[in-house]
């Protein structure tokens, strides 16, 4: 969506919504699950900074925490990288209390909850919603860049706008890929 909005005339207002959140209660493999379990203390810092400093705040925070444990390959320094991306962007190291800490679950499931109104509960992460209308995806790697997004965005608006249109999926012949 930063690729979009440099060539199409939107403004992109971030939301929270965890895959933690989504997941919990399902019986997930043994892996994911931990997975799941370790997710909870970074969604949670970013909803205290969300609650604590304003929703500006999202993005920054998402693409600091988001680019150490993916591309980075620290997702079992937790602590670190919170610590890390909250110094980087300019936020107070309390936040990182959050991490441990259920008391803003409360936001947190409710703003979860505002993506899954629009698109129901058999999706993941990314959530768009334009006009009230919501879609899950796109999905894409690696993700384009300039006039090609543009033409991603164009295209996802014109099938996301067509009543009655629910799906369009292919298998995954590839993982992330981070530039």
């Amino acid at each position: 969506m930063s690729e979009v909005e440099k060539v199409r005339d939107v403004t992109v207002r971030w939301h929270v919504m965890s895959l933690s959140v989504l997941n919990e209660g399902r019986d997930l493999p043994e892996d994911y699950a931990a997975l799941m379990e370790r997710a909870w203390g970074p969604v949670r810092v970013v909803n205290a900074a969300r609650e604590h400093h304003g929703e500006e705040v999202l993005k920054p925070l998402y693409d600091a925490l988001g680019t150490r444990i993916h591309p980075g390959g620290r997702g079992d320094d937790l602590a670190a990288v919170i610590d890390e991306a909250l110094a980087e962007v300019g936020l107070p190291a309390e936040l990182a209390r959050f991490a441990a800490s259920d008391e803003l679950d409360e936001s947190l499931r409710a703003s979860h909850q505002e993506a899954l109104d629009l698109v129901g509960d058999d999706v993941g992460t990314p959530v768009v919603a334009v006009d009230g209308v919501g879609f899950f995806g796109p999905v894409v790697t690696p993700a384009p860049k300039g006039e090609a997004a543009g033409r991603l965005w164009d295209g996802a608006l014109l099938v996301s706008s067509t009543p009655g249109f629910y799906e369009m999926k292919r298998t995954r012949t590839a993982g992330p890929i981070f530039d």
